[in-house]
């Protein structure tokens, strides 16, 4: 018995098994496989763009992203504002010892309204808007105040303030200022013409 099942394990060791042919791919494979390659690719690049184009990419120290507003630049209580035409923001501070940051667009067509010294206010060169050095509405075609930008202030002592919604000034109490943080990502509206 053993050596019957040594003779039918032979010969089924020594027939080998058949080899499969696979026909290469006919003309219209080739096509349709390079056309969906394409397609593919295509598709990948357009979903790519899409991607970039709709994310943003706000580095700090650009518009769009939060400027780090050195303090040496910080005007004096009362002064004239600060301008920093790459965030476009006026950094202004209030007679009464509070800071406020400024969007420098007119909120009427969107000029840029600029500082008058011999007038003390913001005026827009486009329709005459004018504006107090805290923003406020004065006279002009303007809808409503400048809007303002959230700020975050660190201190000395290493306390932080940062801006309510309303946009209200941020008051310093004499404190002194370590660190101006001025996100131009998020823009506070006043309503009204107040």
């Amino acid at each position: 018995m053993a050596t019957a099942a040594r003779e039918s394990g032979a010969t089924s060791a020594s027939s080998a098994p058949e080899r499969v042919q696979v026909a290469p791919p006919s003309r219209r494979e080739f096509l349709y496989y390079i056309w969906s390659a394409s397609v593919l690719l295509l598709l990948g690049e357009v979903g790519a763009g899409v991607v970039w184009f709709v994310y943003p990419r706000f580095a700090e120290g650009t518009f769009g992203g939060t400027f780090n507003f050195p303090v040496d630049r910080v005007p004096a209580a009362g002064s004239a504002p600060e301008s920093e035409p790459t965030g476009r923001f006026h950094v202004s501070h209030l007679a009464d010892d509070r800071l406020v940051v400024l969007y420098g667009v007119c909120t009427h067509l969107g000029c840029l309204p600029s500082w008058v010294d011999t007038n003390f206010r913001f005026e827009c060169p486009c329709h005459g808007s004018k504006f107090d050095l805290d923003g406020l509405y004065i006279e002009g075609p303007a809808p409503r105040s400048l809007d303002r930008f959230r700020t975050t202030i660190i201190f000395d002592d290493g306390t932080a303030v940062e801006q309510n919604e309303d946009g209200d000034p941020i008051p310093l109490q004499g404190r002194r200022i370590a660190q101006v943080l001025i996100d131009t990502g998020e823009r506070l509206q006043r309503n009204g013409r107040v």
